[in-house]
């Protein structure tokens, strides 16, 4: 086997050329498929921890975003998303097992002493940074305690602390939101997403953004007319039920508090994994087909080489079964340049699926995840392809009749 190895390779040696647009092919289609999948994974892992920053266990109850007049009427039969829902849903579903409250505030200033800032402002009870997954970097967070004092305290995004407090610390510092002035606590820890989003859900707007306790803002912070009481409510459910099934029960407990009106919608992350996880495998199928077409057109260029070698050693081939050559050993030494064709295309199609992710990462800012899933498939689909199309032709040299073969011009 070593010594027909070294014949391939000497005969690949021999047409240069040749082989080198025979191996295009391969290479082409190994280092698609190896970019693609790679890519791909990527893509997938990446689309979990996004998801899963918003809490796989979780579901969000939003109050529907309507115009005045919409809104007007839907107040003859509902006051919108309130305080009452989260308790009802608290006592009356077990399955439920933390809540919390979100307000968007509307603001029309906030500075402080260094200058202004447009960051968003939002108004939530004290649970809502673990089932958000938010720590802090610097100070603390504010407590029931202090939620239920109406402290005048905030907590803000590490962005908001750069705009703000440039090169010092915001913790201790004041600064004022619309007419209320609140001390600052704690400063979120940012973590790297990226995305802003993902399947129109905003991600890592918490970064520049301020936390006030939920009851200071009812208190001391004006509501427009017509809004409800809070925006979001999110509650996280135990491992006893699906998530799907406890939408169900909530959307139906919900619309009875609020006279059958459709005003709020509920958000559920795992479904919304689910259907990313389902968007990323047709992705991967059609991608990695794609690139199959490349491995498919490679093949044909071996049986095409193959059959074009057959010919210039014809006589070669009728001297060798003179001398005592088998039918199998003629075949198996095509096999074997056929295969090496394919191995030499396999291993230089790595290294062009290593550089061709690294490209598409640098500037389509797509995460790479390496999987030796892939390149073991794409190597292998690869060698396949190599015997399978270089077997025709090898049965072919195999199969001449070696009178026949001598006598050729």
């Amino acid at each position: 086997m070593k010594a027909l190895f070294i014949q391939a390779i000497n005969e690949m040696m021999h047409h240069k050329l040749r082989t080198l647009l025979t191996l295009l092919g391969m290479v082409f289609g190994v280092g698609a498929v190896i970019a693609m999948l790679s890519i791909g994974e990527g893509a997938k892992v990446e689309s979990t921890r996004l998801i899963e920053s918003m809490g796989l266990r979780n579901l969000v109850i939003s109050e529907k975003q309507n115009d005045e007049e919409t809104r007007k009427e839907i107040r003859k039969n509902s006051i919108g998303l309130n305080l009452n829902d989260m308790r009802s849903i608290r006592n009356s579903l077990p399955f439920v097992t933390h809540s919390c409250a979100e307000k968007n505030i509307n603001t029309y200033s906030l500075f402080s002493k260094n200058g202004e800032s447009n960051s968003s402002v939002m108004a939530v009870s004290s649970g809502c940074f673990s089932m958000s997954n938010l720590q802090v970097a610097d100070g603390k967070l504010f407590t029931v305690d202090d939620n239920n004092s109406n402290k005048q305290m905030a907590v803000i995004g590490a962005d908001v602390a750069k705009s703000l407090f440039p090169n010092e610390s915001a913790v201790g510092q004041l600064i004022k939101i619309n007419h209320l002035w609140v001390e600052v606590v704690g400063v979120l820890k940012q973590e790297k997403l990226s995305k802003n989003e993902i399947q129109g859900i905003k991600l890592g707007a918490e970064h520049n953004r301020i936390f006030l306790p939920l009851s200071t803002a009812h208190k001391r912070l004006k509501t427009p007319d017509m809004e409800s009481q809070i925006d979001n409510i999110r509650v996280t459910i135990d491992e006893s039920i699906q998530p799907q099934v406890a939408a169900l029960a909530i959307d139906k407990l919900l619309k009875r508090r609020h006279g059958n009106i459709d005003d709020f919608e509920i958000v559920v992350p795992a479904s919304l994994l689910n259907q990313q996880n389902k968007t990323q495998k047709i992705f991967t199928i059609v991608m990695s087909s794609i690139a199959g077409i490349s491995l498919l057109v490679g093949g044909i260029g071996i049986m095409n080489i193959m059959l074009a070698t057959i010919l210039e050693r014809t006589k070669e081939i009728g001297l060798m079964r003179a001398l005592g050559a088998r039918k199998s050993d003629i075949k198996n030494q095509f096999l074997v340049e056929s295969a090496t064709i394919a191995a030499v295309g396999a291993l230089l199609g790595i290294v062009m699926g290593v550089i061709l992710s690294f490209a598409i990462q640098s500037f389509a800012d797509w995460p790479v995840q390496w999987s030796m899933f892939s390149i073991v498939l794409a190597v292998g689909v690869c060698l396949l392809t190599g015997i399978g199309f270089g077997y025709y032709p090898a049965k072919k040299a195999a199969d001449l009749d070696p009178i026949l073969a001598l006598q050729k011009n």
